[in-house]
């Protein structure tokens, strides 16, 4: 039997290992079977030792701990009194230049020392069933607002939405796994990741998911030091199916939680469980977090959301009216399109404020009443300059009216303060040439870096141009 080099004998093991999971399935709760023997892979019989090959050490603790005796049994039945049972443990999975390491550790408890296999029938239960930790297993934490459905699709985030997208078809199955979304704040990574979560949930009922902050994973963890119930928090977490945890940049320099959370990783990730993450900057950038682990984060897809263009803002804001079942002049939409676009967040609360503003005044939302939001919701949290403000301190500036800087004419008196309106736009707003250009009479991109290009040449020397635009720099600050 003692034969690595005959033929079969790969077949061999296989056979012995199914004889003990038929005897194991007998024992043990179907939840705890496909969470904790599932994952093993029979590796070689050498005479009557049976090495068996599991995704971590705490895998391998666990079964030592709570397994042993169904363990012993299955030995009995498909190799006989004398069987053995010996752990390869995968230390790091490798790739296709480097092979997995792994360490063999022979078994350490023996039948007659462990405790017995039912000592806390808690830990055998399915998340669903489980109540002692923090109230979370009775719930995944999605948001069921939170679909594909209602998230705008763009330029911006359309790799990212792709692959969410055949997650949410296939978990664990794609390449993509872990799935990482990053991005800066308010452009959609939450509502992402819960509506992958909840098309999951609601498509494969069998599937266990849980979205949950980094921030909230690290309390759980410290209260389970604090009660001495490390090991039911660890359980619990290795039998979610699907696990999505947000802002893993929170994680940064809390090594005991990393380290936990390391383990779940890997043994999540090699039975074949999905993991989806996001974060407010790519891995590479994300210091503070142990090597293994962001080489871990790397193994499936990083995609990234950017600022949405126009067009998708228009899109959103349609959208978000929709939803609402408002309509709105499309010169409106076209305004806060050009006027908002910072994130999805900022502008989703425009909408809101207008929305409050027009009922609060019984009026329609028009061109004006958007306009004074804006400036009322840019005043009252102190952001960045708008667009009216530049133009209409500029235009008072030089006697002139904020029509006239938006007018198609070419008369030298206003060319000159619509090109210093321009270049101040582009200052201190956050706007694109494009949107300037809308700003002012819909005049073409190119129209906006020839005026900026005209007012930078002229406030590089001493000049009239120079004090104006720093007497007009002065108001902004």
């Amino acid at each position: 039997m003692n034969g690595t080099h005959q033929p079969g004998p790969q077949r061999e093991v296989t056979t012995v290992w199914n004889r003990c999971l038929a005897v194991i399935r007998d024992i043990v709760p179907e939840q705890s079977f496909n969470t904790w023997f599932e994952p093993i892979v029979p590796l070689r019989l050498n005479g009557t030792i049976l090495t068996i090959q599991v995704p971590s050490e705490f895998f391998y603790e666990w079964l030592e701990e709570n397994f042993v005796h169904a363990l012993r049994r299955a030995l009995d039945t498909a190799i006989g009194r004398e069987g053995q049972l010996e752990y390869s443990i995968i230390v790091d999975k490798g790739n296709e230049q480097n092979r997995p390491l792994t360490v063999n550790v022979p078994t350490t408890k023996s039948p007659q020392t462990a405790k017995p296999d039912n000592v806390n029938p808690d830990i055998l239960k399915s998340p669903f069933q489980l109540k002692d930790l923090d109230s979370l297993t009775l719930d995944s934490y999605l948001n069921p607002t939170y679909t594909f459905d209602n998230y705008v699709e763009g330029d911006c985030n359309r790799l990212a939405r792709s692959a969410g997208y055949a997650v949410a078809e296939r978990p664990g199955v794609t390449s993509f796994n872990p799935l990482m979304i990053y991005g800066g704040v308010g452009l959609g990574k939450t509502h992402l990741v819960q509506a992958i979560g909840n098309y999951i949930k609601n498509n494969s009922q069998n599937k266990f998911v849980l979205y949950v902050t980094s921030e909230k994973f690290t309390n759980q963890f410290l209260n389970a030091v604090r009660t001495d119930g490390i090991r039911d928090f660890t359980s619990f977490y290795m039998q979610v199916d699907v696990l999505v945890i947000d802002d893993v940049q929170f994680l940064q320099k809390k090594e005991k939680t990393q380290e936990i959370f390391f383990h779940i990783f890997n043994h999540l990730h090699q039975s074949g469980k999905q993991i989806i993450m996001t974060s407010d900057r790519a891995p590479r950038a994300l210091d503070g977090l142990e090597d293994r682990l962001l080489s871990r984060f790397k193994w499936g897809l990083s995609a990234d959301l950017q600022t949405p263009d126009l067009e998708t803002r228009i899109a959103i804001i349609q959208k978000k009216l929709q939803a609402e079942g408002i309509y709105i002049e499309d010169a409106v939409i076209e305004y806060l399109a050009h006027s908002v676009n910072t994130n999805v967040r900022e502008l989703e609360g425009v909408i809101v404020s207008l929305m409050a503003q027009a009922s609060l005044n019984r009026r329609d939302i028009d061109l004006e009443l958007a306009k004074s939001t804006l400036r009322n919701i840019v005043e009252d949290s102190e952001r960045e300059v708008t667009i009216d403000s530049v133009q209409e301190a500029v235009a008072d500036y030089f006697n002139v009216t904020v029509a006239d800087l938006k007018a198609k004419s070419r008369k030298r008196e206003l060319v000159h303060p619509r090109q210093v309106a321009m270049y101040l736009a582009k200052e201190k707003t956050d706007l694109s040439l494009k949107s300037i250009g809308y700003h002012f009479g819909g005049r073409d991109h190119s129209t906006v870096i020839h005026a900026v290009q005209t007012i930078s040449d002229l406030v590089a020397k001493p000049s009239e141009t120079r004090n104006a635009v720093e007497k007009l720099k002065a108001l902004f600050k």
